[in-house]
């Protein structure tokens, strides 16, 4: 009368344990792939080169400096290359090279018009 291939409430209780042990041993390699990822994220902003204390902007054509900024500006174009503070000076006193009027570069450096 007993039949073997009749599915007991505690074989279904124990068939969904081992479907859920499954599902969190699932979760946590994501989980792990994650921190991974993060771990990677992380020592690649530590590696990154400081950014330059003064951005030059150049023009379209790449030639002419159209704004000198303080680093970090956020109205910088792609455009823009690092260079030290003596080079911004003389692009802003010699070269007639503009003052970003966002980061006021020229205040940052002492430079009164």
């Amino acid at each position: 009368m007993n039949d073997p291939r009749r599915r007991t409430r505690l074989d279904l209780l124990r068939f969904l344990e081992r479907v859920q042990e499954q599902d969190l041993a699932r979760t946590r390699r994501w989980i792990e792939a994650e921190r991974q990822c993060e771990d990677e994220r992380q020592r690649g902003i530590a590696a990154r080169p400081p950014a330059p204390d003064w951005l030059i902007e150049q023009g379209l054509s790449g030639r002419e400096p159209v704004y000198v900024h303080v680093g970090g500006c956020w109205n910088a174009g792609k455009r823009s290359r690092g260079v030290e503070r003596d080079q911004a000076v003389r692009a802003l006193t010699e070269g007639g090279v503009p003052a970003c009027p966002h980061c006021r570069p020229d205040t940052e450096l002492g430079i009164l018009d």
